[in-house]
């Protein structure tokens, strides 16, 4: 049986990217708030309040998710070329996505969100040398983290989120 929580597979980073691969992965989050965009393009009220999986986010939850977690990894990042391994605070998701804006108001805010920090985080990743993206920050739940490895994490969980709600259009036979 599918497993609707991963619809692109699970993270599995590359462990020595290439620099061809570094750059495609920025090309991926540079692509995911359009790729945002066309995912709910056109979906009501009710559809938005719909979980994508039964006991999941809402599409307007997901969305909402990525713009604070996509904020979040761009700030990391950022820390991790500017301070030597730096500790960077996690937050707690879930309880993130069940509050009141985050379950209530308009994608737009979201999207417009999305629009804005992908292109600062974009045009930030495209100026750095390849030498930064083995940099390094301490996530207190998951450890030592090289940049690179945050670069693909968020390349996965662009992919991951849209397919979501695509996986979810296409099950529920919404154009």
């Amino acid at each position: 049986m599918e497993d609707l929580r991963y619809p692109v597979g699970r993270f599995s980073p590359p462990a020595n990217p290439s620099p061809a691969e570094i750059r495609g992965a920025i090309d991926v989050i540079a692509s995911c708030p359009g790729r945002a965009r066309a995912a709910v393009a056109d979906l009501s009220d009710a559809q938005l309040d719909t979980p994508y999986r039964e006991g999941g986010w809402t599409v307007r939850q997901v969305i909402h998710h990525m713009a604070d977690s996509h904020m979040n990894a761009y700030i990391r990042a950022k820390l991790a070329v500017t301070e030597d391994h730096p500790r960077i605070k996690p937050y707690r998701e879930n309880e993130w996505a069940n509050l009141e804006d985050a379950r209530t108001a308009p994608v737009e805010l979201s999207l417009a969100i999305l629009d804005h920090v992908h292109d600062r985080w974009v045009r930030f990743l495209r100026s750095l040398p390849e030498s930064a993206f083995a940099r390094t920050l301490d996530h207190p739940e998951s450890g030592t983290m090289a940049l690179h490895r945050l670069l693909f994490l968020y390349e996965w969980h662009s992919r991951h989120h849209v397919a979501h709600i695509t996986s979810l259009r296409q099950r529920a036979g919404w154009k």
